[in-house]
């Protein structure tokens, strides 16, 4: 929606731009009419939805959760991370902690820091975090959908972590 720039995308942005959470009923009905699509009939991913109990709720009323992953980050980490992401026009997606140069390896293009990844934009999306998307853990945790995975390892050994918890979870 808002790399097609619809309408509730071009207003989903203006939100996201300064580190707060899009309004409730704006990400549930994007949720809602991505979701119905032929390809999620088989089962689906979410990342970084629901963020609120609102949310939530508004989402157990379109489908049935098989299971809620919580990859548990420290947040130092998580800043260091994202505020370390580098993005290219060409698409590309660079991080400064593997990568050295100003510019893209694939175009050549300079490449450039995404106005969501700046420090202060994180630090503010964490406090957000604090206060509207942690009581998920415990809501969803009290409906037993939490599988938890430790997420400060590489993308490829947290990802081999998120396997084992599912396989472990449907044994």
């Amino acid at each position: 929606n808002i790399k097609n720039q619809t309408e509730i995308g071009k207003y989903a942005k203006q939100f996201i731009e300064k580190g707060l959470l899009v309004p409730d009923e704006v990400v549930d009905k994007i949720v809602a009419n991505r979701i119905s699509e032929e390809d999620c009939k088989k089962g689906f991913i979410l990342d970084g939805y629901p963020r609120t109990i609102n949310q939530a709720d508004a989402l157990g009323g379109i489908t049935k959760l098989d299971y809620v992953i919580v990859i548990d980050v420290d947040y130092s980490v998580i800043v260091k991370r994202i505020s370390g992401r580098r993005m290219c026009s060409c698409g590309a997606t660079y991080n400064t902690s593997t990568y050295d140069r100003s510019d893209c390896a694939v175009c050549g293009k300079k490449l450039f820091t995404r106005d969501d990844d700046k420090e202060e934009t994180v630090l503010k999306r964490l406090e957000v975090y604090e206060k509207n998307t942690a009581p998920l853990l415990d809501y969803y945790s009290k409906k037993g959908l939490i599988l938890k995975v430790d997420g400060s390892e590489t993308v490829e050994k947290t990802f081999e972590n998120v396997l084992k918890a599912l396989n472990n979870a449907n044994n």
